[in-house]
């Protein structure tokens, strides 16, 4: 069985601050996704972005469809709207105990485009779903979310109790050793940063490994699991944030 998210053991996955992602890495962190453009240019300096690059980004971020303008204030559009619920559900995952259950999609359509294949992979990858072989995907039933209707033009649903080990199947359904030392590596990599632009930049690197953290049930898990360790680290990110940006943090 194939694993269901490919990386290096122990890599931090860091990308270089732009105008753009320092502003989307605050305004996905804020509640409502908005600011006036004098408190955007008072937010993104410790991040040396300076107020005319900013305000030429503002301008091809609405163009390109990333952001809304009302007057002055500049908020996130639908589309990164969708995003940020993502991410905050990633940061904040809903879950339930675990009675065993396992989600099972079965992709049922035939003779869509290879575009059409890949859009719905990357809608069940979201859903934290994992592909035990070609159109079978499954999880632990532990999260209280709904799966789409939509999925029943193109799947059918099933809730299973798969015979043998449990560990055993997660552990052949995601990378699990590999995510695990890829995120200790990054919370050691945020505990030795210390300037504003270095630790906006690994904790937007720990809000996208924490999107693909499979949310499994502590009896699935490997020992000493860095998920909770991650969030914490997270949490406290934001408390530092907090009284420089309001309610920010970093994007996906």
């Amino acid at each position: 069985m194939a694993r269901n998210v490919s990386e290096q053991p122990g890599e931090v996955d860091l990308r270089p601050l732009s105008a753009r992602s320092v502003v989307l890495s605050l305004l996905l962190g804020a509640h409502p996704p908005e600011m006036p453009v004098k408190d955007l240019v008072r937010a993104v300096e410790p991040f040396g972005v300076g107020g005319s690059t900013l305000r030429a980004a503002l301008s091809r971020m609405v163009s390109a469809g990333d952001l809304r303008r009302s007057g002055s204030v500049y908020g996130l559009s639908d589309r990164l709207l969708a995003r940020q619920r993502r991410q905050d559900d990633s940061v904040h995952p809903r879950t339930r105990a675990w009675d065993g259950e396992w989600e099972t999609v079965v992709i049922t359509a035939t003779g869509r485009g290879p575009a059409e294949r890949a859009e719905l992979r990357a809608r069940l990858t979201a859903l934290r779903l994992a592909e035990l072989r070609e159109g079978v995907w499954l999880r632990p039933a532990n999260l209280l979310r709904p799966l789409p209707d939509d999925l029943d033009a193109v799947a059918r649903r099933f809730s299973a109790r798969p015979d043998g080990s449990g560990p055993e199947l997660a552990a052949a359904l995601w990378p699990l050793d590999d995510w695990a030392a890829g995120s200790r590596a990054l919370l050691a990599h945020v505990a030795r940063a210390d300037r504003p632009a270095d630790r906006l930049t690994g904790f937007a690197a720990v809000v996208r490994r924490l999107l693909t953290d499979p949310v499994l049930p502590p009896e699935l898990l490997p020992p000493d699991w860095p998920g909770a360790a991650l969030r914490s680290a997270y949490a406290a990110y934001q408390g530092e944030l907090a009284g420089t940006v309001p309610q920010g943090h970093p994007r996906a």
